[in-house]
């Protein structure tokens, strides 16, 4: 949670101050290693995809696990977002005490101890809470939860039905088992059944389009099915809410889905661009950075101070985007190896700036106690400001 320096726990008033001095000053000024925003890039991101989804009428709905800043969730719903998702009870509670007004658990929370945090939360905070559950034990604990914390609000959170489309991870099968779960959910005047949550995970990272669409259109099938069966018992399904960065142009497209949970658009990761692109997705630009430098020069290879402590390798090593011709080599927790490509640019020197892109966005911001953001471009610009993870490390 944020604290009285301005910063959450992990980040000391001294470090926070710090960082706050580099602000109007040229990149130049920022210690390494860094994350930093490119925010020119990150505001056209943000415009192309409130533009994808306002022009077909979709809601729009990031997920905020990627920069976990009640500041951008906010930025995103300034640009005609509805809301913002998380995974984490303790991810929504930082972003709501941070004055993010409508959040998605797009997660099951089972947890007693979790779920009793999440409805003092709804007794006490404007912000708009939902969930998402696949269990009967899922609904009667949150609904104990609320009612020992005193909510008496009809329907005072919105609970979505989670369905597996392909995932293979949580949510019930297709069908007809929704059934019963949104009989209960109707059982407890505190909920409301809000509809289905339908993400499949599998399917943002499969590099063909073909690909792609082949489990799009599987997972259309299993939500057709799904609502099919709640209608045929009499139940009106609201909303079917999931798609990634990866897919949301195929769900945009399918007629099913109302709500697309784009999250890595914002500042586009290696893993992401390495995917065959759809010819109806907007160009997405790199817009988060690691700032490093050159420590150490070997006969063949240069170290720089950006090792795995600064950057997750879940999905891949992170790549140079400057200087050109370099390649990122595993060197450990705090060293990262660069060696040139044949023909490529001469080894950097030492104390040499160098330039990376992470493999995966999410995992790398949850290492990190703040962002720098840069107008101008990161050779020649300036810091506009810092930019607090408010949710760093907000596992539970």
């Amino acid at each position: 949670m944020p604290d009285g320096t301005g910063m959450g726990h992990a980040f000391t008033s001294v470090r926070w101050q710090r960082a706050l001095a580099w602000v109007g000053q040229g990149v130049s000024v920022i210690d390494t290693p860094t994350l930093v925003i490119d925010l020119d890039a990150m505001d056209r991101n943000l415009a192309r995809m409130a533009a994808f989804a306002a022009e077909r009428g979709l809601r729009l709905r990031p997920h905020a696990k990627l920069h976990k800043s009640a500041e951008l969730a906010r930025l995103q719903m300034a640009h005609g977002a509805v809301g913002v998702c998380v995974q984490k009870t303790d991810e929504a509670l930082a972003l709501a005490h941070g004055g993010v007004g409508d959040i998605f658990i797009s997660n099951e929370v089972i947890a007693p101890a979790k779920l009793a945090r999440l409805a003092q939360a709804v007794r006490e905070l404007p912000t708009r809470f939902a969930i998402a559950v696949d269990s009967a034990l899922g609904i009667a604990r949150l609904a104990a939860a609320l009612a020992h914390a005193g909510v008496e609000r009809p329907q005072a959170m919105d609970v979505f039905i989670e369905i597996d489309v392909g995932q293979g991870r949580c949510g019930l099968p297709p069908g007809g088992a929704a059934v019963a779960l949104a009989r209960q959910i109707g059982d407890h005047p505190a909920l409301r059944f809000a509809g289905l949550q339908a993400y499949h995970g599998r399917a943002q990272h499969l590099r063909t389009l073909a690909e792609r669409q082949q489990a799009i259109e599987g997972a259309t099938q299993a939500v057709a099915a799904t609502r099919d069966a709640l209608t045929a018992a009499g139940i009106a399904v609201p909303l079917v809410t999931g798609a990634g960065t990866g897919s949301f142009p195929l769900e945009a497209a399918s007629g099913v889905w109302g709500e697309l949970q784009t999250g890595s658009y914002l500042f586009m990761d290696a893993d992401y661009a390495a995917n065959e692109p759809h010819p109806e997705a907007p160009a997405f630009e790199h817009a988060l950075f690691i700032k490093t430098q050159v420590m150490s020069r070997g006969v063949d290879h240069a170290v720089c101070d950006a090792g795995h402590k600064s950057h997750a390798i879940d999905s891949g090593l992170p790549q140079v985007t400057f200087p050109d011709g370099l390649l990122y080599a595993n060197g450990g927790d705090e060293h990262g190896l660069l060696r040139a490509t044949e023909g490529g640019t001469p080894l950097p020197e030492l104390g040499e700036t160098v330039w990376l892109i992470p493999g995966h966005c999410d995992p790398t911001v949850n290492l990190h106690d703040a962002l720098v953001g840069v107008r101008g471009g990161l050779a020649a610009g300036r810091v506009e400001r810092i930019v607090r993870v408010d949710a760093r490390g907000a596992a539970g």
